[in-house]
């Protein structure tokens, strides 16, 4: 049974205009329907496709969430850092940590979790005070090797950060607290 209903459409894949015969129809011919079947299908495919992918992407966090204890990579991943931050959060203890051998270290998952409950300390201005410091009380870095102990720049240096000597600068000096320098150095020459 034909129709005699003749509607002026706009084919939905070539975007031509063409005269339909029923209510319904969205292509111009054969061609067009054969081109939109495969693009809906390509379509299909890439929408599978992206998301296997996210699915494989996501698969080693799910992984890490249902594991106890966590590497330091896993560790990293969890937390979306990278592993140096993790070795320094354990440094620091901050994060808590038990190395198994050399080459292996495991963090509790429940650690990772505290370290996101912890509330904020308030810190008084005090804290973020710089130090004071008098410079008749110090030396500059250039008396200490020079004129006072004749010391080489490498040694001073060495004997500054394993003494845990402060150092402060003034404008292009650096000085160091005297009382330290003497009693590592001894009496003066």
């Amino acid at each position: 049974m034909s129709s005699n209903i003749r509607i002026q459409r706009i084919c939905q894949q070539c975007g031509q205009e063409f005269t339909a015969r029923t209510t319904v129809t969205q292509y111009c011919d054969d061609k067009c329907v054969k081109r939109a079947y495969k693009a809906r299908q390509k379509a299909a495919k890439v929408a599978d496709s992206n998301r296997e992918t996210e699915r494989k992407r996501n698969r080693p966090l799910e992984d890490i969430k249902a594991k106890e204890f966590l590497t330091i990579r896993d560790t990293a991943l969890l937390i979306n850092c990278s592993r140096q931050t993790v070795y320094n959060l354990i440094k620091g203890k901050i994060l808590p940590a038990v190395q198994l051998c050399a080459r292996k270290t495991i963090i509790k998952r429940t650690d990772i979790d505290k370290l996101f409950q912890l509330t904020p300390l308030a810190h008084s201005p005090e804290q973020f005070a710089p130090p004071t410091f008098n410079p008749v009380d110090c030396y500059t870095l250039t008396q200490v090797q020079q004129q006072q102990y004749r010391i080489s720049e490498k040694a001073l240096y060495d004997l500054i950060m394993r003494h845990n000597i402060p150092k402060y600068r003034q404008g292009i000096y650096a000085y160091v607290p005297r009382k330290p320098i003497d009693v590592l150095l001894g009496p003066i020459l």
